[in-house]
C-alpha cells in the first residue's frame, strides 16, 4: 500500500513538473512571440523579454525576430528607358513591426524573403524602365568633370565630351523604389527601412555598344584636338615664313645700303686718287677701259664700234699679234 502511494506521488510530481515546464517559456531581447491555440493566434503579441506563462499542451509559442533583417536580391537583367539591358543587384533592410499580421500572412522568414523578392524586384524593374541608363548609373545630379568641361569649352560641337543632363540620378531612383515598395510590404506587418543598389553592370549584349560609343566619343575628341593642333601648327608655320621673309628683306635692304655706301666711298677714293693730274686721269681711263674689254670681249666676240667710240680709241692703235707656233 505504501509503495503504491509513493508511486502515485511520484507520478503526480512528474506530471506537475511536465505541466509546469510546458506552461513556462522565455523570450530574449531580440524576440517577440505569437501564442497560438490549436493553430490559431490567441491574445496579443508578446513583445517584452522575460519568463512568460501559457496554457500547457494546447498553446504553442511562435517566436519572431525583432532585429533589423537583411534582404539580398539576386542580380537580374532589366531594360532601361533607352532600351539598354543592365544587370541590377539590389539589397534592402527591413524589420517586423506587426508580428500578428506577419504571422497571419507569412508565418516565417523564408516566406517574407520570397515576398520581398517579388515586390522589390517588380518595383525595381518599373523604376529602371522609366529612366535612361545615365539616370540609373550617375550618383549625383550636378557632377561636372573638369575634363569634359574643358573639352566642351573648346569643341565646335556642344555635345562632344559633355555629360548628358539628368533630372534625378541613382539616389533618387532608389528613393522611388523605396516609396513604391514600402506600402505594399507594410500590409504584411513589415517595415521597409532602406533600399540600395549594390551593383549595376552592363549586360553582355550591351557592353559592345557602350564600348563602341565610348570609343567613338574619344575619337571625336582626339580628332578635335588633332584639328586644333594642325591649325595651330599651320599658324606657327605661316608666322615663321612671314618672319623669315621679313628678316631676309631687311637683310637684303641692309646689304644693298652697305654696298651702295661702299661703292660711293670707293668711287670717291678712285676719284681722289686718279684726279690729281692729267696723267693719272688718263691712266684711270685706260685701266677702266681694259676692265671693260675683259668683261665684254670673249674669244669669239664680234664688236661693232664707231670710230668715235671711247672703247675704240685704244683698239685702233693696237697691232695684231700673230699666234705662237
Amino acid at each position: 500500500m505504501k509503495t503504491s502511494v509513493k508511486i502515485a506521488g511520484l507520478l503526480v510530481l512528474a506530471a506537475g513538473g511536465i505541466t509546469l515546464g510546458n506552461s513556462l517559456y522565455s523570450l530574449g531581447e531580440v524576440e517577440q512571440a505569437i501564442i497560438t491555440q490549436f493553430g490559431k493566434p490567441v491574445g496579443k503579441p508578446v513583445v517584452s523579454a522575460g519568463l512568460k506563462f501559457k496554457l500547457p499542451f494546447i498553446q504553442e509559442v511562435n517566436p519572431i525576430d525583432k532585429r533589423i533583417l537583411e534582404w539580398d536580391g539576386n542580380p537580374s537583367d532589366m531594360p532601361t528607358k533607352d532600351k539598354l539591358y543592365i544587370s541590377v543587384d539590389l539589397y534592402a533592410r527591413w524589420r517586423i513591426t506587426d508580428p500578428l499580421q506577419y504571422f497571419l500572412r507569412l508565418r516565417d522568414e523564408r516566406s517574407a524573403q520570397s515576398r520581398l523578392d517579388d515586390i522589390l524586384g517588380s518595383e525595381t524593374r518599373n523604376a529602371v524602365a522609366k529612366h535612361e541608363l545615365i539616370e540609373v548609373i550617375r550618383t549625383t545630379r550636378d557632377r561636372v568633370p573638369l575634363r569634359d568641361a574643358v573639352i566642351a569649352e573648346i569643341a565646335s560641337e556642344p555635345n562632344i565630351g559633355s555629360l548628358v543632363p539628368i533630372r534625378k540620378g541613382r539616389q533618387q531612383v532608389e528613393q522611388d523604389i523605396f516609396a513604391s515598395a514600402a506600402p505594399k510590404i507594410a500590409v504584411f506587418g513589415i517595415e521597409l527601412l532602406d533600399v540600395r543598389f549594390k551593383r549595376i553592370n552592363y549586360n553582355e549584349s550591351v557592353r559592345p555598344k557602350i564600348y563602341d560609343r565610348m570609343v567613338s566619343e574619344r575619337r571625336q575628341i582626339a580628332e578635335l584636338f588633332l584639328s586644333e593642333g594642325n591649325g595651330e601648327a599651320a599658324r606657327i608655320r605661316g608666322d615663321r615664313v612671314r618672319e623669315l621673309n621679313r628678316i631676309q628683306s631687311e637683310a637684303y635692304k641692309a646689304v644693298e645700303e652697305i654696298r651702295g655706301r661702299a661703292d660711293g666711298e670707293a668711287a670717291a677714293i678712285y676719284t681722289g686718287a686718279y684726279n690729281k693730274n692729267p696723267q693719272s686721269v688718263e691712266f684711270f681711263e685706260f685701266t677702266r677701259t681694259m676692265q671693260a674689254y675683259k668683261a665684254i670681249i670673249a674669244t669669239d666676240s664680234t664688236l661693232v664700234l664707231s670710230t668715235d667710240s671711247d672703247l675704240f680709241k685704244y683698239l685702233k692703235g693696237m697691232e695684231m699679234v700673230p699666234p705662237r707656233k
